[in-house]
């Protein structure tokens, strides 16, 4: 819900004139991506979800707490890099790598019934289309931001 709000708040914010580098769609999920991340990334540390939190790192991993810590400071930079220019597309291809990496918590959460501020983590039926759906707009913005970038240094014709 935090991305697709951010989402039309941002698109109808490029569509005015207002901000023009939300003016495109993925321009805009850009920056949606960024507010949801921001938004995981507090819960980290927050003192009601992070225990929940520390909960779900599958107990094979070790020192729980750091890998909370590590990957909220991860999101926190991602979010950041992207609303950076110039490290918007690699931060998009670190954040779609990130989700990867910590979709097993999340697998390890739904089957363990764990909780996270009070309520039921998210089953896996509806988690793993929803981090696929992340991961292929971190992908796709990756790709247009990039495409962006490097468009006016390309030749006519190119």
């Amino acid at each position: 819900m935090v991305m697709a709000i951010a989402w039309l708040a941002f698109r109808g914010l490029g569509a005015s004139g207002r901000m023009t580098s939300a003016a495109t769609t993925a321009g805009a999920l850009r920056y949606a991506l960024a507010v949801m991340f921001l938004f995981t990334a507090v819960s980290h540390f927050l003192p009601r979800t992070r225990p929940d939190m520390i909960r779900m790192v599958p107990p094979v991993m070790p020192v729980p707490e750091l890998m909370v810590t590590a990957t909220g400071v991860l999101e926190l930079a991602g979010a950041v890099g992207l609303l950076v220019p110039a490290t918007a597309t690699w931060a998009a291809y670190c954040l779609a790598a990130l989700l990867v990496a910590m979709f097993p918590a999340n697998v390890y959460a739904a089957g363990a019934g764990l909780e996270i501020g009070g309520q039921a983590v998210m089953a896996l039926l509806w988690r793993l289309p929803l981090q696929v759906l992340w991961i292929a707009a971190l992908l796709w913005v990756g790709r247009e931001h990039r495409r962006a970038r490097l468009a006016p240094a390309l030749p006519s014709g190119a």
